[in-house]
């Protein structure tokens, strides 16, 4: 009778190498669950404009979501348990495009708030089983590329948001845009459903002591550290960027969200070799790369200001971001057995959630309303740049480099 680990070994064996069909439909479907939270930050200055909100209560919208997703993330575990990874991303992607159909009917903020949790909610049901799909349709040595892959949905959002924003604000209102994204949300689960693949295993239903285990890791608090830090400088930014680049730099509404999404462009190509990178290079070298060049660049953007240098910084802070999360989540997979990878990247994913993209955006904006929008982006750098010693005390160990299960956690 083979030991856990000779039988994960054994069920790599027989995957395929590369199968490109399931991951792209993963990648869209990811792009419109990503899509459907971050569409908020190009609409957002129509939407202080209408309801009259000031700076740290609009950046509070990016909180509620991510109040949901937390939930989500947490609830992820016993829904895919339950069914399996392939039904809850089924369950995540019509049920978000149902939350966004009532919000674009809904006239009232408490009504907008309310669905801002319930959005964040059901979206949070993906993530830990798309990566537990993906990494459990290929083999190990292919995980750097897949998940690159995997992580073009969101370059793809954060560039295609504001711009599809934008085309459609001519002609709807900013709730007929949520309806749009809604209607297409429910179509594309309807498609998954006749035609996806993978995800057919039930994830372990998360117990406390096994949540215990996993948080008594160093290494998984050095990873949930560095997640918020690059979660906050990549989505906590963008959230607020247009905002900063309307009230501080003085660009026009339609400029600036041609920029901030324009600026993630040049990530969409870089994806493609982060993976390579980080298969070729290791998860360690990659992170700590992406964190210099990361800090260094959100340093700058507080720092530096002017109508040309500023669209030129946040090209480059929103470039350097891209080579973490391929290198971060293959980490993170090769730390842990296929049988407890969801609940990892559940609770590595809700601390990072909450934190970077839930508190660092009112943050910026009370910021903001107390000194400047740059401020919060210099103090963000300098958190980020001192967070590089963290990488020497995460431990290499044996199931972290993915040949054997990680020694603290039971296989089985």
């Amino acid at each position: 009778m083979p030991v856990p680990g000779e039988s994960v070994r054994l069920r790599e064996t027989n995957l395929r190498p590369f199968p490109l069909l399931p991951v792209w439909f993963l990648v869209v479907i990811f792009y419109l669950n990503i899509t459907s939270r971050i569409v908020f930050s190009p609409l957002l200055p129509v939407i202080q404009g209408e309801l009259g909100l000031r700076h740290g209560e609009a950046g509070s919208l990016f909180l509620l979501i991510q109040i949901g997703y937390c939930l989500g993330l947490l609830g992820s575990g016993f829904v895919a348990s339950w069914l399996n990874h392939r039904r809850t991303i089924l369950v995540s992607t019509t049920t978000l495009g149902a939350v966004l159909l009532v919000m674009s009917r809904s006239a009232s903020v408490a009504g907008l708030r309310a669905g801002l949790v319930l959005l964040g909610a059901f979206a949070g049901l993906y993530l830990p089983s798309g990566i537990a799909t993906v990494t459990g349709e290929i083999r190990k040595e292919h995980w750097g590329k897949a998940l690159a892959i995997h992580e073009l949905a969101p370059n793809l959002g954060f560039v295609t948001a504001p711009l599809l924003a934008e085309a459609l604000l001519r002609f709807l209102p900013w709730r007929g845009v949520l309806a749009v994204l809604g209607t297409l949300a429910i179509l594309m689960g309807g498609i998954f459903a006749l035609a996806g693949h993978g995800g057919s295993r039930r994830a372990e239903p998360p117990r406390f002591d096994t949540m215990k285990q996993i948080a008594r890791d160093p290494s998984f608090w050095v990873m949930a550290t560095l997640f918020s830090v690059s979660v906050g400088s990549g989505l906590g930014v963008y959230t607020m960027m247009p905002l900063f680049l309307v009230t501080e730099i003085g660009l026009e509404r339609e400029l600036a969200n041609t920029i901030a999404g324009l600026s993630r462009g040049p990530g969409i190509l870089l994806v493609f070799f982060s993976g390579l990178i980080t298969d070729r290079i290791g998860h360690r070298r990659a992170l700590a790369i992406s964190l210099l060049t990361m800090g260094a660049f959100t340093l700058l953007l507080g720092m530096v200001h002017g109508r040309v240098i500023t669209p030129a910084l946040v090209i480059l802070q929103s470039t350097s971001i891209v080579c973490f999360f391929p290198a971060g989540f293959s980490m993170l997979s090769a730390m842990f057995p296929p049988h407890l990878r969801n609940l990892a990247v559940s609770m590595v994913t809700i601390v990072g959630s909450f934190l970077g993209a839930g508190a660092i955006p009112p943050a910026i904006g009370y910021l903001a309303e107390v000194s400047s929008f740059s401020a919060g982006l210099i103090l963000l750098g300098v958190v980020t740049l001192a967070l590089l010693p963290l990488l020497r005390h995460g431990k290499s160990s044996p199931g972290m480099d993915g040949k054997a299960d990680h020694p603290n956690v039971p296989a089985g």
